[in-house]
């Protein structure tokens, strides 16, 4: 799908197909989701394209040129794929001229109150093909009466449009039954029995590396360096 093949490269090629990367335009770009998938083969392969600006479809010899730009997008943490040989050093350097961190959407409503608001009016439009307020505030309501403001959303937008589909069916959402969920003092305080501050923290800081997935945003809620959550994460163990 990426570099295209020749007629007769493989058992079932009966034709030449050009892949995405020759169908770019010289200007265009190319969007690879979920780069952190991507097995080292092809890192090396598309390593080539972004390093040479050239790539040989399946089954040729020919060079073609490749003149758009690459835009790759991933939830993983690619910091740690790298440590561990998952994700090449070479590849994420030739690759990460730009960065643009997305904040969770749980992160996203935390610090803007309107985030929600906003968010479920841009779906509203998107499925009925204009503007709604009228069903947008109703469906945020719902949301909020059937959540809370601290829900969690483990699939951040993707699962806030199924809640708003939901909403006009049904009225109301629940969220994930999977999701975790508040728990009452005692409850907390059980959970917790034994540990002096120094592990409170520490599980406290791996709780939220196993939510968020970066020492740098674990940092940033917890308002310690990198260096310190680090440590504590490591003090609970994988």
């Amino acid at each position: 799908e990426l570099f295209g093949h020749k007629k007769g490269a493989f058992t079932g090629a009966v034709d030449s197909h050009p892949g995405i990367l020759a169908r770019s335009c010289p200007h265009g770009a190319v969007f690879l989701d979920e780069i952190g998938e991507a097995k080292v083969p092809i890192q090396i392969k598309l390593l080539r394209v972004l390093q040479e600006r050239e790539f040989s479809p399946v089954g040729s010899h020919e060079t073609v040129r490749f003149s758009g730009r690459v835009i790759a997008a991933t939830n993983r943490p690619l910091d740690e794929m790298r440590n561990a040989g998952h994700f090449r050093d070479d590849f994420f350097y030739r690759l990460c001229s730009d960065v643009i961190e997305m904040p969770r959407l749980a992160t996203r409503i935390e610090e803007d109150a309107n985030e929600l608001d906003l968010l479920v009016s841009s779906i509203v439009g998107r499925m009925l093909g204009e503007a709604n307020e009228a069903l947008a505030s109703e469906a945020a309501f719902a949301i909020r009466k059937g959540v809370g403001a601290r829900y969690a959303w483990p699939g951040n937008v993707r699962e806030l449009e199924q809640a708003v589909r939901r909403i006009v069916l049904t009225r109301s959402y629940a969220g994930d039954l999977r999701a975790p969920r508040g728990t009452s003092s005692s409850a907390l305080l059980d959970a917790t029995s034994g540990d002096d501050a120094e592990r409170l923290l520490a599980r406290y800081c791996h709780a939220l590396y196993e939510r968020h997935g970066t020492y740098e945003e674990v940092a940033r809620r917890t308002k310690l360096d990198r260096r310190t959550v680090k440590r504590y994460v490591e003090l609970c163990g994988p």
